[in-house]
């Protein structure tokens, strides 16, 4: 093979684009880019011998269709006391979008069964204490007038919380300060399972290849502007080399050390800080039938909004059992399947600095992310008693979650040493290489990513795609947050072709 890549290819023939990674990101990216150009070459490289392993796998999350119909670190009290709601605005149509296409893949038979990976199942803000019922008060106030949670009900009547969340007000006080909102038209989401039937349709397109067992090993620049791609069979033990106009970095945790591998200088002052989830698990099933909701608390102060408690109820093949958490897990890992080693690879000349500076501004995290490790099951069991008042050390076992790697970077309005919650987007300047960084929401608005990454890589395609696009979204260029109207009508077609009805 010419790795250098001395000659060209025409500029009309198919472009090739190579996926690393087969987790909710790829799988995402790589439905759309078949249904909207179904004749470009797609390779999938997972490393893994199948997909969602990792983070999408149903046991590595909560499973929480992210709305923000109970998140409350998605509305941010301000100084003045008001509530500033706009990132729950968005969060809630970036969902939306995403159930849109899931429908499209349901309609169109390019996946079946979606029972399987989502049901519908209420969401519920609860929050104890004064300060905090006010907060949540002037939450619902400020939510509730809005087309896209209408619905929404709130109480700070005990008796009527005893309706809604049973489990958690058995022994607690009578006279005890709470509230809580709820939303009837919440979801528990199995990405796992949508990963999978996702993947499996990507891997019986004419033009894409699937390759688990394959583990991207280094990228290199050719002269004729492609990419030359080094991958290891691993059940060959074999070396092979791969080109591609295009490379999308879907890896999870592993996405960061994937990018500084291709050396594109979006790749430096970039690094990463792995943080595992753990989880009490609850299987007693006299239990876990009495909590049929997903319940978020208020994170504890001075802490990221990774730290939000809650309560979930999870349905995994068939298998009901209640999750609570989560408790911060830390370790060198980027991947559960990784190596200890991962961390210190990650550190380099170019992200020394920011690592550093991120250690120095971060002391409150720091000091939170040890404290969590030093928990023992007692003192896990006294944070859940929290929501569950009589919880029993016998009901419930620790669980280790899936891996987050939080991304830290330098800008301008922070300086060096920022970390960033949420999903980050980075791209190269010419827009041959797209890196899926962060962690929750990204797999609730996968969909919504892959768009911007579309969008932002592809200008000169958008307008030959978009037709496509609003077939797979029809409130693609429309505002759901102003079309009260089409944001009604596009809810039943979901509903009706994901069976939320």
């Amino acid at each position: 093979m010419n790795w250098k890549g001395d000659c060209k290819m025409k500029d009309t023939e198919p472009k090739k684009i190579i996926l690393i990674g087969a987790g909710i990101l790829s799988s995402t990216f790589g439905s759309f880019l078949k249904n909207i150009e179904p004749d470009w070459n797609m390779k999938v490289f997972e490393r893994l011998d199948r997909p969602a392993i990792e983070s999408s796998n149903e046991r590595n999350n909560a499973g929480t269709g992210h709305a923000a119909l109970c998140e409350l670190n998605y509305t941010v009290e301000q100084e003045d006391g008001s509530i500033d709601i706009e990132k729950a605005k968005e969060i809630n149509e970036q969902f939306e979008v995403s159930m849109q296409f899931w429908s499209y893949l349901v309609r169109n038979k390019e996946i079946q069964n979606p029972e399987e990976f989502i049901r519908q199942l209420p969401h519920i803000s609860f929050v104890q204490g004064t300060d905090n019922v006010n907060f949540l008060r002037k939450r619902y106030e400020a939510l509730s007038p809005l087309p896209m949670f209408e619905g929404m009900e709130y109480s700070e009547d005990l008796k009527q919380l005893e309706k809604w969340i049973p489990l958690m007000t058995e022994g607690r006080a009578s006279d005890a300060v709470v509230a809580a909102s709820k939303m009837d038209t919440g979801t528990d989401v199995n990405f796992g399972e949508l990963t999978r039937k996702m993947m499996k349709s990507i891997s019986g397109h004419d033009n894409a290849e699937v390759h688990y067992n394959h583990e991207v090993l280094d990228f290199e620049r050719r002269r004729d502007g492609k990419w030359g791609v080094k991958v290891r069979n691993l059940e060959e033990d074999e070396v092979e080399y791969h080109v591609a106009d295009y490379i999308f970095i879907g890896a999870g945790g592993n996405a960061i050390p994937m990018l500084q591998k291709t050396k594109i200088p979006e790749s430096r002052n970039l690094g990463g800080f792995p943080i595992s989830g753990a989880f009490l698990v609850c299987r007693n099933p006299e239990i876990v039938a009495r909590h049929g909701a997903k319940v978020y608390g208020k994170e504890p102060p001075n802490t990221p909004p990774m730290t939000v408690p809650h309560l979930d109820r999870r349905y995994i093949q068939g298998d009901q059992s209640l999750l609570f958490g989560p408790f911060a897990a830390i370790g060198p890992k980027f991947l559960k399947n990784g190596s200890n080693l991962d961390l210190f690879r990650s550190i380099n000349p170019g992200n020394i600095l920011t690592m550093l500076s991120a250690g120095v501004k971060n002391v409150p995290l720091v000091k939170y992310s040890i404290q969590q490790v030093m928990m023992n099951k007692a003192d896990r069991m006294k944070e859940l008693r929290k929501f569950v008042p009589e919880a029993k050390d016998e009901d419930w076992d620790l669980i280790i979650a899936g891996k987050r790697v939080q991304v830290i970077k330098d800008t301008k309005e922070y300086g060096k040493g920022y970390i960033q919650f949420g999903t980050e987007v980075v791209h190269s300047r010419d827009k041959s290489v797209m890196a899926l960084l962060g962690e929750s929401p990204g797999a609730s608005t996968s969909v919504s990513v892959a768009l911007e990454v579309f969008e932002k890589n592809f200008p000169q395609y958008m307008e030959k795609w978009e037709p496509k696009i609003k077939e797979m979204i029809p409130s693609y260029g429309h505002s759901l947050i102003e079309d009260s109207t089409l944001l009604k009508e596009i809810r039943k077609a979901n509903s009706e072709d994901l069976g939320l009805e």
